[in-house]
């Protein structure tokens, strides 16, 4: 180590906790008050002393409710305090087994709803540990990407453009260095940064400019730092009062169905308020007819559907994050039934992110690769030194290079040639550069060696030829031939190449890099290269899936049109008569030349970030529903602006990734199709839910409704109406969640966003079938109480009990018949059928449960009887599915 021993590193000073003013401090300064080496990092030890006294490096988080909170929390509800209440009552002055077993039952029903939430908590921390950003951290001598909360006091990390800054960091060195410090000062404009000591001590946090702050953003260039504070230590700690986590937001459908189930629980409510005073009128018990009301209105009102979706969605988000697609927001896993279009980068998403040279243009020779650096001629040598020495990659003591997928190329294409960066970097080290942005699209860096400086940049061929004056050949300059090179330029482009091209220039002595348009001027041109990044195999098919789904896949890429031409008809994105649009174009489109072009548009070419924003826009004026993805810190807006929208997990920068919807953890645009059709599998499985809930309480509220009317008593007791709900919305419910896809699920048109839950049939099934089921209870009843026999309230009870398992499995498919997807399709499913049918079997045969439940053995006959009669629901939806089929009922 140059500047302190390992030994030394273990210890930290008494006041680190408080830290000095660090931007008066010089950097030789700072590392020696934190004892660090700036060169190798912290060690091992000294990282585990340090996590010991600081703790991981996390802004503290309103403590959320634990089990025993959660466990509580369902009985919050109103009519559940007063069913018990009224249970407790009914005990004093009737039968107490009628007491305890209600309460049983409550209490079963709200640990079923505790382990559901915390199941859907547990989901949702998972997915925001695996949202959390990452560092690139500088220890024992090695670069290493951690997660933010690993860091320490003293560690180095480095950062570039669209990371978030994840300490708070006194700068060692700084290139062309901008952060977004809105997320503390409020302002919205990029703030330069330096490494040099400020000398008044009472600064503002936005005029602090050695410094960069956790949570801010790195607009532009590149930095490193040494961590000063982590944590609450830091200045967003200070402030971490206003940025602690909020609740989970509500989905806009647990909002419509929160709106429909309070308007559902007047309607209830009235219900159940005449069958009490219908059983009053029939001389029923006050007590009984009191707790027959309430309990209804507890099984009927749907309370727990927005719960229930809640649970839903983080444990169909959880299980796409096992499928590379990463839920940021869970809104997101309902939008996603609803996309129509998805805009998607070509670089890594429809390709294979691994570029490699295909093709270099010098002095009118072309060659698959560099000429080796040993018998190479002048314009060859200088444009191998361009590969290696204006190039960001990193080399690691393994040789594993990392960096951008195209200077990663470049880099071994320089080093395959004998172009050895480290070798060259001795006689002509790096002392300046311009790094690459947007708005330049180039990038250039300074060398000084024995004649002064050099300048090799590198960008777009159009971009760099417009800087150029001359170009090189192996018998020295000549005049620049702008017309030929651009005709090679798009050759290579034609063949699927991304081109790049560069050039050189010479300074007597280092320029002034904050005027870059001194500098980037006068060049004279080495050559063009062609690099080729494959589509990846699995492209293709997702594309035709796309369309067969009715989405339309664009393609929107910074590359050469020709190139985007080639990848998109390799792909089936576009078709020969299809027009391929470039930014260049897209400035000349007034809005509404774009909103009436926008959707016949298949390729966008050379595009800004900015004009992504307008992409979306246009799409969003027809009522299109649009993913969008992105990498970059320019791509955030965009990505907010659209309905979903996807950041990259490997090759996306933080910034991109915060105001994404959705991240992808391989970069690949086949888990986009697939997360689109795991996300309407979700939604298909809600509606079975919710259609298989409301039914069943339609059901029983049905049974108890029209028994006085036919001059029959109240066929169920309230233990009986909170036993169905426990087992049959309980276990079958459930295994909803488990039911695969349906069936051509991307053969069909993307369902329309403002489109009710309760569309396509829903409500009408949810009527006649509720009607059915308590018809053929009734008439279980009617059967049995007129022959006199003692059982027939066990029979009404059952037949209302498989009734609803009976449906169950019906509606497991909207379309399909369940003799065609089989019983076995869904374990779940059969398993919770079979268990509740074992449970119901228990209550009506066990002696011991019988006074309990108020229940008497069935003859097998009569069991038989009610079996058939509850099997009648599912005959009848197989009919109803049928005539669906036929194009009878419910079109689409």
């Amino acid at each position: 180590m140059s500047e302190q021993t390992a030994a030394d590193q273990t210890v930290i000073p008494d006041d680190t906790k408080q830290g000095p003013d660090w931007h008066l401090l010089k950097v030789a300064e700072v590392l020696a008050h934190l004892h660090v080496d700036s060169q190798d990092g912290l060690d091992t030890a000294a990282v585990h002393e340090r996590r010991e006294r600081y703790g991981l490096n996390e802004i503290a988080e309103i403590s959320r409710r634990g089990p025993w909170g959660i466990l509580l929390g369902q009985f919050r509800d109103f009519m559940i305090l007063v069913l018990i209440i009224a249970a407790v009552i009914s005990g004093m002055v009737g039968e107490p087994q009628d007491t305890i077993a209600i309460v049983v039952i409550v209490m079963l029903n709200a640990v079923i709803g505790a382990l559901q939430e915390f199941r859907a908590e547990r989901a949702v921390a998972a997915l925001r540990a695996m949202a959390a950003p990452e560092a690139r951290v500088l220890r024992e001598h090695q670069l290493r990407r951690l997660p933010a909360n690993q860091l320490v006091p003293g560690d180095i990390v480095l950062l570039e453009a669209g990371m978030v800054v994840p300490a708070d960091v006194r700068l060692l060195q700084a290139a062309g260095l901008t952060v977004n410090e809105a997320a503390l000062t409020g302002e919205s404009q990029p703030v330069e940064k330096h490494p040099a000591e400020l000398s008044t001590a009472d600064l503002a946090i936005g005029d602090r400019c050695n410094m960069a702050f956790k949570g801010t953003l790195v607009a532009n260039g590149r930095g490193t730092g040494v961590v000063v504070a982590t944590a609450m230590q830091t200045e967003l700690g200070k402030v971490a009062q206003l940025l602690h986590g909020s609740e989970l937001q509500q989905t806009p459908l647990q909002q419509r169905l929160a709106h429909f189930g309070k308007h559902l629980s007047i309607a209830v409510l009235v219900i159940c308020a005449v069958i009490f005073l219908l059983g009053l009128l029939r001389g029923e018990p006050l007590v009984l007819m009191f707790l027959t009301a309430v309990t209804l209105a507890v099984a009927a009102i749907p309370e727990a559907l927005p719960a229930v979706v809640t649970v839903s969605l983080a444990i169909g988000a959880h299980k796409m994050s096992t499928r590379n697609a990463l839920i940021r927001r869970l809104p997101a896993v309902e939008t996603l039934g609803s996309v129509t279009f998805i805009c998607a980068d070509k670089t890594g998403t429809l390709t294979q992110n691994r570029m490699q040279v295909n093709a270099i243009l010098v002095d009118g020779e072309r060659q698959p690769q560099l000429l080796p650096a040993d018998r190479a001629s002048l314009p060859w040598r200088l444009l191998g030194q361009a590969l290696a020495l204006n190039n960001d990659s990193q080399q690691d003591r393994a040789d594993k290079i990392s960096g951008d997928p195209t200077e990663v190329a470049l880099y071994e294409a320089a080093a395959a040639a004998g172009f050895n960066r480290a070798l060259l970097e001795q006689h002509l080290p790096r002392s300046g550069e311009l790094p690459f942005d947007a708005v330049r699209k180039c990038m250039t860096t300074l060398h000084r060696d024995t004649e002064g400086v050099v300048a090799f940049i590198k960008g777009a061929p159009e971009k760099i030829l417009s800087l150029c004056v001359q170009q090189l050949s192996a018998s020295g300059t000549s005049a620049l031939d702008v017309e030929a090179l651009h005709v090679a330029a798009e050759q290579l482009a034609g063949e699927g190449d991304r081109v790049l091209a560069f050039a050189m220039r010479r300074f007597d002595r280092l320029p002034d890099t904050s005027q870059p348009e001194e500098i980037e001027r006068a060049f004279t041109f080495l050559g063009l290269v062609g690099l080729v990044d494959p589509p990846r195999p699995e492209a293709a098919e997702s594309v035709k899936l796309c369309r067969s789904a009715g989405i339309t896949p664009v393609m929107i890429t910074g590359d050469h049109a020709a190139t985007a031409r080639a990848i998109a008809l390799s792909l089936g994105i576009a078709t020969e008569r299809d027009t391929i649009v470039t930014g260049a174009h897209l400035k000349q489109f007034s809005a509404a030349q774009l909103e009436a072009q926008a959707c016949a548009i298949p390729v966008y070419a050379r595009v800004t970030p900015e004009q992504k924003i307008r992409i979306v826009e246009a799409l969003q004026a027809h009522g299109e529903f649009v993913a969008m993805t992105g990498d970059g810190v320019n791509d955030a807006p965009a990505l907010k602006r659209a309905e979903i929208g996807v950041a990259m997990g490997e090759k996306g920068t933080d910034v991109a990734r915060e105001a994404a919807d959705m991240v992808l953890l391989d970069d690949n645009f086949a888990t986009i199709v697939a997360a689109v059709a795991e996300g309407r599998r979700i939604f298909d499985n809600i509606r079975k839910f919710i259609k298989y809930t409301m039914t069943s309480n339609s059901g029983e509220i049905w049974t108890l409704l029209l028994a006085p009317f036919f001059g029959l008593p109240i066929p169920l007791l309230p233990i009986h109406i909170l036993w169905i709900n426990l087992v049959t919305d309980g276990l079958p419910g459930l295994a909803f969640t488990a039911e695969p896809s349906e069936a051509g699920i991307m053969q069909r048109p993307p369902r329309h966003p403002r489109e009710t839950i309760f569309s396509h049939g829903m409500w009408q099934h949810m009527l006649w079938v509720g009607l059915l089921i308590g018809v053929v209870s009734i008439g279980a009843q009617a059967w049995s109480y007129t022959r006199g026999v003692e059982y027939w309230q066990t029979m009404v009870f059952t037949v209302l009990t498989v009734s609803q398992l009976f449906h169950s499995l019906a509606i497991r498919s909207e379309r399909a018949s369940l003799f065609s997807i089989g019983l076995r399709s869904n374990p779940a499913m059969l398993g919770a059928v079979l268990l509740t049918m074992a449970l119901q079997l228990a209550v009506i045969y066990i002696p011991a449960l019988n006074p309990i439940f108020h229940t008497q053995a069935l003859p097998l006959a009569d069991l038989v009887f009610c079996l058939v009669l509850s099997s009648t629901v599912l005959f009848a939806v197989e009919i109803e599915k049928w005539m669906v089929r036929r194009g009878v009922l419910y079109n689409r």
